[in-house]
């Protein structure tokens, strides 16, 4: 009983992980991605809270800036431009900037996510991708609240609600689609090309522009139809339409901008798949 009682216990087996610089299969990837669920929630909340930490009006001001940036807008144009005929443009200005502050926002936080990120990649494992797609999920308490801003103030601006209202829906399912798809990318190629922040910078004051977020399409003549191949502009439209409906008045093609978005976002999907199923566990080494 005596020798038995001495013998030492039985160190307990511990599951070894693995890692190695041999990429996992589409499957696996995808798999890993919901295995590691809990952890995209986690830090999506934790984005949220650090972004509006001691602010005093706290989410407020995710409505505010495009809020404050929409009524410019369509002062300016609407009072000095008269760009608008039979529909209210207040509305039609309001909706599509409040989608375009999702986009800015996401595309300015989430393509630096994988970088920004690496003291917390360094010690723990979990798919580089969920340190972007969380900062798409911290957004969207921001945008819903925009919407529902919006939904209020669509009798205030004279367009009461109509069936094309629903297709807010669509609208914003497109808008986090592509704007997910797109910062995965450009979170990957980030990690090897660090001018990609700067260039994000310029081209959201350039894409500002030539996205008819506050000015319709019809107005640029022979250059409307050209706008439909820029992948914001399916996106824009479709805001518009929620809000106030009559494509015929100021959209070139709507289903050809739409048609435009969709294909980008899921040639943008698949590549950023490829490029963080294989590449993945390489980005360690060059943050």
């Amino acid at each position: 009983m005596t020798a038995l009682a001495e013998r030492p216990a039985a160190a307990p087996s511990r599951e070894t992980y693995s890692i190695g610089p041999e990429p996992r299969t589409r499957r696996e990837w995808l798999l890993d991605q919901w295995a590691h669920r809990e952890v995209l929630v986690m830090l999506a909340r934790k984005q949220f809270h650090v972004r509006y930490k001691r602010a005093l009006f706290g989410v407020l001001w995710a409505v505010a800036v495009p809020g404050i940036q929409a009524g410019i807008l369509a002062a300016v144009f609407s009072h000095f431009v008269h760009t608008h005929q039979g529909y209210s443009y207040p509305a039609y200005v309001v909706a599509a900037v409040f989608g375009w502050s999702y986009y800015s926002q996401t595309l300015g936080t989430g393509s630096t996510a994988i970088v920004d990120g690496s003291s917390l990649a360094d010690k723990l494992w979990f798919p580089r991708s969920v340190l972007v797609i969380s900062e798409c999920l911290a957004a969207l308490p921001g945008l819903c609240i925009s919407l529902v801003l919006l939904l209020i103030l669509l009798p205030i601006f004279g367009v009461g609600y109509a069936p094309h209202t629903l297709f807010l829906i669509p609208a914003v399912l497109l808008l986090v689609a592509f704007c997910t798809s797109l910062t995965l990318c450009l979170s990957a190629l980030h990690v090897y090309f660090r001018d990609v922040k700067y260039m994000i910078q310029a081209s959201l004051l350039v894409l500002f522009y030539l996205t008819p977020v506050a000015y319709p399409q019809r107005r640029l003549g022979g250059l409307g139809p050209w706008m439909d191949f820029n992948p914001l502009t399916g996106v824009a439209n479709m805001f518009h339409l929620a809000a106030v409906g009559r494509p015929d008045l100021w959209a070139t093609n709507l289903p050809r901008s739409v048609a435009v978005t969709g294909g980008v976002t899921i040639v943008l999907a698949l590549v950023a798949l490829e490029a963080h199923r294989r590449r993945d566990r390489l980005f360690v080494d060059l943050l």
